[in-house]
């Protein structure tokens, strides 16, 4: 390649960047001081020593490029405007520049029909105008400041007018401020977006979990959103890229409403940290995207296509000075899952020091091999409540209030419940369980039975062996569809549990399975609930390809070694 390409900023963003044009022979000079990410791993390019705000050095980088380009948008476009006409600078410095004020992004859009939050600039940090902010946009609402905030920085949470004072103390007496309408959201979703010199195209659409304002894990495709919504999001993001001039990768982060309504929160004018999953999921990564769309080489959307379910975790740094390490050894136990370290030296408590990604058939197998490592991540820790960069968990949604019920006749039932269960939490599907026997507690049997439709349950799993009547008990107590589960008692081998919940007398219905099979009565609950919930019935449908592909790789598996070598290794 012939074209060389500056980088103003040298972190792990632009060390991703290099990586990819080395692979390609791009020439990329890095501008930053130090030792930085990107300048360790730049094995064709030239470093630039200064900061990537300098004017001078800038003037430097751009003397022996062709192309400039960010890593990060907080930088001097008063500088890029002045060697565009010199260099091509890529996005253009004026989206850089509207990008850079979150409140001007966000007018931008709205006047150009994309969806945000509604959101109102305050004249000064003072009451006066948390008054009148409050007025406009109502209560509860965020108050951000409008420029150099990431990662949680520089917003805070107003609930009601007591807050008002100290969200104007937390954020620092800066002037710059803007309150915007709470957003009422039940996940948080991210799109990458390339804008090329022809066209706009789109990565698939990821699932964003934040820790303390910070992203903490990704799961593409995203999980418990619908096809038609994740399409949604990805025409969304594609829409509000389209109105910025200039060419590359741009982050696209929005909030998914509890009515599915989707709202653009913010963009970042460069690769993401979302989109790290790109690199081993996808044919082409965010960073050879980005490279390829302001190099103008050849690009499609079929391109951007997810070639595995993938979940990445970042790796922030703890209270140690080598935490950081101690994770990435740990998941170097299992090769499945890929580390990327940042080589940024000591850890510091909260710094972005690293992360990890694996890819899997499934997203059930991908966030079984990622647990382990999760949970090293999590020793310690208190409870995290539910909730989104930029604004604390929506205390309706994260109560979770159960759709299922699950009840039994006994204690000693819920043993043989437990793959229903699991099936139930792999589904994200809020559940209750219960202990109430219809010979031995009948009316406390009868009044849950009566009150839980009220309560929002949405269908009954009722286990019981031997005379087996609870099933039926309760079908007859409420309306709800009930799903009878036999149990082998310790007499006999069960037929008698299956025959009493099966032989219900007409106008009272109770669906039966197999004996302790409560692994077809979630999945058969699964299916009622999605008949009415799109969401759910993705998730089912995904669960059908998943068996698929599990099944086509057994059978990969049993034709490339043998019979005989099978049956070995499942015995082992």
């Amino acid at each position: 390649m012939d074209k060389r390409v500056g980088v103003l900023g040298g972190g792990q963003l632009g060390a991703m960047l290099v990586e990819a044009a080395n692979q390609l022979r791009i020439p990329v000079n890095v501008l930053d001081v130090g030792h930085s990410s990107a300048k360790q791993i730049s094995s064709i390019g030239t470093h630039i020593e200064g900061s990537f705000k300098d004017p001078e050095a800038i003037k430097k980088l751009a003397d022996i490029s062709d192309v400039v380009t960010v890593e990060i948008e907080h930088v001097d476009t008063t500088i890029l405007e002045k060697i565009a006409g010199t260099v091509d600078v890529q996005p253009s410095w004026k989206t850089i520049r509207k990008i850079q004020d979150k409140y001007a992004q966000k007018q931008h859009l709205h006047e150009r029909g994309v969806a945000t939050a509604e959101s109102v600039a305050l004249k000064t940090a003072s009451m006066e105008e948390m008054e009148k902010a409050s007025r406009d946009v109502g209560l509860p609402l965020m108050l951000k400041s409008r420029r150099e905030a990431y990662d949680g920085r520089g917003n805070y949470p107003v609930r009601t007018k007591d807050d008002f004072n100290l969200a104007l103390e937390a954020l620092g007496g800066n002037k710059d401020l803007y309150a915007e309408k709470w957003a009422n959201f039940r996940v948080e979703l991210a799109v990458m977006v390339v804008k090329t010199k022809d066209d706009v195209l789109s990565f698939p659409t990821t699932e964003t979990v934040h820790e303390n304002s910070i992203c903490k894990l990704t799961y593409t495709p995203a999980r418990g959103v619908s096809e038609a919504i994740s399409q949604k999001a990805q025409e969304l993001a594609r829409k509000a890229v389209a109105c910025f001039d200039g060419k590359g990768v741009f982050g696209v982060e929005m909030f998914l409403l509890e009515d599915d309504t989707l709202l653009v929160n913010e963009i970042a004018p460069r690769p993401h940290n979302s989109g790290h999953y790109t690199i081993e999921a996808c044919r082409v990564s965010q960073y050879e995207a980005h490279l390829s769309a302001i190099l103008d080489l050849p690009l499609q959307q079929e391109d951007l296509q997810l070639r595995e379910p993938a979940v990445m975790l970042n790796i922030l740094g703890g209270e140690a000075k080598d935490s950081h390490l101690k994770i990435a050894q740990a998941a170097l136990k299992d090769r499945w899952l890929k580390v990327h370290l940042y080589g940024k030296g000591q850890a510091r408590k909260g710094r972005k020091m690293g992360h990890v990604t694996v890819c899997a058939p499934t997203m059930s197998e991908a966030e079984r091999r990622m647990q382990p490592l999760i949970d090293l991540v999590d020793e310690g820790k208190p409870a995290q409540p539910k909730g989104v960069k930029g604004q604390p968990a929506n205390e309706e949604s994260a109560k979770n209030k159960p759709l299922v019920a699950v009840v039994m006749g006994s204690d000693s039932d819920l043993p043989k419940l437990a793959d229903g269960l699991k099936i139930l939490r792999d589904f994200n599907i809020p559940y209750t369980a219960r202990v109430t026997s219809a010979h031995r507690t009948p009316y406390l049997m009868a009044e849950y039975a009566s009150s839980a439709a009220s309560e929002g349950i949405k269908c009954v799993i009722a286990a019981a062996g031997g005379a087996a009547h609870l099933p039926g008990m309760f079908a007859a107590y409420t309306p709800l569809p009930v799903i009878g589960v036999p149990i082998k008692p310790s007499l006999g081998d069960g037929r008698d549990s299956v025959l009493s919940i099966l032989n219900m007398p007409r106008g009272v219905p109770v669906a039966t399975v197999s004996l302790n099979n409560s692994t077809n009565a979630a999945l058969l609950a699964v299916r009622i609930l999605g008949a009415g919930d799109e969401a759910i019935r993705e998730r089912y449908v995904r669960y059908m390809r998943e068996a698929e592909a599990a099944v086509k790789e057994k059978d990969r598996r049993l034709q490339e070694v043998g019979a005989e070598k099978y049956l070995e290794s499942m015995a082992k």
